[in-house]
């Protein structure tokens, strides 16, 4: 493993908004984060080869305009697919978070399963209304580099109205949870699961799904926001004492993997 600081590209559209936030949490887990506009991309004054870690930040990309995600995706695949394309193959680290996690499953990244861009989806909140809150998270999958061998579950924001995980069909569900893609789940406070029951599954999830991952671990997407909880006076209840469950050990598995390439 190398002690050099892995550089870690932020991409940034007109609505991002956790580019700082998820910044901080590379930082402090030992990666370079470089800030980078698409029209930068573009352009070619940057290359996602020159990165070994790739972040799709949360926000509201081009207001959402045209619905979570979408034009997102649309400028991840016609400008753009062929490199991320090579960046995935190439094992290194990718996380997309919130409007990033909608942009990489309409765009196909995810779950790369050789599925279609709408074989999954994330729809509106079951509820029908924007959720903004803390939920408690469940690390399952031990093949996403991001969540493998976490020993704590993760307690963190959510602020999205369109999270609902749905898939086209039961048997590709089956086919996640087999390949053991399903990464975060959201539980219950007290650490059982959420059994698709409001509020501890927040927007009607299939499975309590709030984060998945492609086949080989890799790439990594999720509707919750670990890097607004880093620091423990994040805590909803750090004024009573109540600290743990941070999100900081997610980022410091993709920054140590990505030492080790």
């Amino acid at each position: 493993m190398t002690n050099m600081k892995p550089a870690a590209l932020i991409l940034q559209a007109h609505g991002t908004n956790r580019d700082f936030d998820v910044a901080e949490a590379l930082t402090l887990t030992g990666a370079e984060p470089v800030f980078a506009p698409l029209n930068e991309l573009r352009a070619g004054k940057k290359n996602f080869s020159d990165y070994q870690m790739l972040v799709v930040p949360g926000g509201f990309s081009y207001a959402d305009a045209l619905g979570a995600g979408k034009l997102l995706a649309l400028d991840l695949n016609s400008y753009f697919a062929d490199q991320i394309n090579l960046f995935v193959q190439a094992g290194k680290p990718v996380v997309g978070i919130c409007n990033g996690f909608q942009a990489l499953v309409k765009s196909g990244i995810l779950p790369g399963n050789g599925e279609s861009s709408s074989a999954v989806t994330l729809t509106f909140n079951g509820q029908g209304h924007f959720e903004c809150r803390w939920v408690d998270l469940a690390p399952l999958s031990q093949t996403c580099l991001w969540t493998k061998a976490l020993a704590e579950n993760i307690t963190c924001p959510i602020a999205h109205g369109e999270g609902n995980f749905q898939a086209v069909s039961h048997s590709l569900l089956n086919v996640l949870s087999q390949n053991d893609q399903i990464a975060l789940a959201y539980i219950r406070p007290d650490g059982s699961p959420a059994s698709g029951e409001y509020p501890a599954n927040p927007n009607g999830s299939l499975l309590d799904i709030a984060g998945i991952c492609n086949p080989a671990g890799n790439v990594l997407g999720l509707m919750p926001h670990p890097e607004n909880h880093i620091h423990a006076w994040q805590h909803p209840r750090h004024t009573r004492g109540e600290q743990g469950n941070s999100g900081l050990a997610l980022f410091k598995n993709g920054v140590n993997y990505a030492k080790s390439l």
